[in-house]
């Protein structure tokens, strides 16, 4: 016989979600109910704990295959707190199993517009626009519902929240790695890479580098296999100071080619940026003895040799 749970809501909470856990889904979902009815019997207002509530019950309905309560669940925990990530996440998915596209990809690029690395978004992204090209065609874009455009205050909030929060995000870099480099890429997914790519530039061009930074993303989800297409993403962190992220991208770029002079370059930025001198003249220094006459490359080892003395 199972333990009785007290009757407080984040004992119910709690308890659900060691269930989830085990794996327990529909104890957990009668869990998230009991804590769900209390709570609404109690007359507060407390719409961020109601939203987990929902968002947790659907997930549990999303395990076991009932993705029409998912979706209904995750509609009311964003009705509570729009655009938070879990429910959308899960709303997505959800609609994505019942075939439902167009709705599964409006809900992927509204998590890409509060965090353009979530992986499961990124992944998600890639494999709608496949499905929309199949079932729709060329202009699949054009009969697509309306991208909700996501407040400046709900990206606050995600970031704002404590790191374990962003589980989805920590695991970006590994998925991705995962997802492209243990297989070879197919000329089809070549293809999808360059067009994806080219997308990305463009954007780049217009200045919106925050959007470019997904095609980016979603083209090294498709191939992992050019190193232009990550020292691209690594000029927009740049520019939007994501320094650490820009070292990454440039050093997974010199490891596809170790002359690539721009990831050299924008490393050596980027170290400049988090004040690793040092680090920052040894790429310089790598640079120069592919193009020695580099003038920007010149210039940025005057300004990090004044900045070290």
């Amino acid at each position: 016989m199972a333990p009785k749970v007290s009757d407080s809501v984040e004992q119910l909470r709690a308890a659900g979600n060691q269930n989830f856990r085990n794996g327990q889904y529909g104890e957990a979902s009668a869990l998230y109910e009991r804590a769900l009815r209390l709570l609404q019997a109690r007359g507060s207002a407390d719409p961020e704990e109601e939203s987990v509530l929902y968002s947790n019950r659907a997930a549990c309905y999303l395990k076991d295959g009932n993705c029409t309560d998912c979706i209904k669940d995750c509609t009311s925990a964003l009705a509570l707190v729009p655009f938070s990530i879990k429910p959308l996440l899960r709303r997505a998915s959800a609609y994505e199993a019942l075939e439902k596209y167009a709705l599964a990809y409006v809900d992927y690029k509204t998590v890409l517009q509060i965090d353009n690395s979530v992986a499961s978004a990124l992944e998600g992204i890639n494999r709608i626009t496949r499905a929309l090209m199949d079932s729709l065609g060329p202009e699949w874009r054009l009969k697509l519902p309306p991208i909700p455009v996501v407040p400046v205050s709900a990206q606050k909030r995600w970031n704002s929240l404590p790191s374990e929060n962003h589980k989805e995000t920590a695991k970006t870099k590994s998925k991705e790695a995962t997802a492209t480099k243990s297989r070879v890429p197919s000329a089809g997914d070549v293809e999808r890479a360059k067009a994806l790519k080219e997308e990305g530039n463009d954007l780049v061009k217009k200045g919106n580098h925050k959007k470019a930074i997904e095609k980016y993303s979603e083209s090294l989800l498709c191939s992992s296999l050019e190193s232009a297409t990550y020292s691209n993403r690594a000029l927009c962190h740049l520019v939007l100071k994501q320094y650490k992220e820009a070292v990454k991208d440039c050093t997974e770029a010199l490891k596809l080619d170790g002359k690539n002079v721009k990831a050299f370059y924008r490393r050596a930025q980027a170290y400049k940026a988090l004040k690793d001198y040092k680090s920052s003249l040894a790429d310089i220094s790598s640079l120069l003895q592919i193009e020695p006459r580099n003038g920007p490359a010149q210039k940025l080892r005057q300004e990090v040799n004044q900045n070290m003395n």
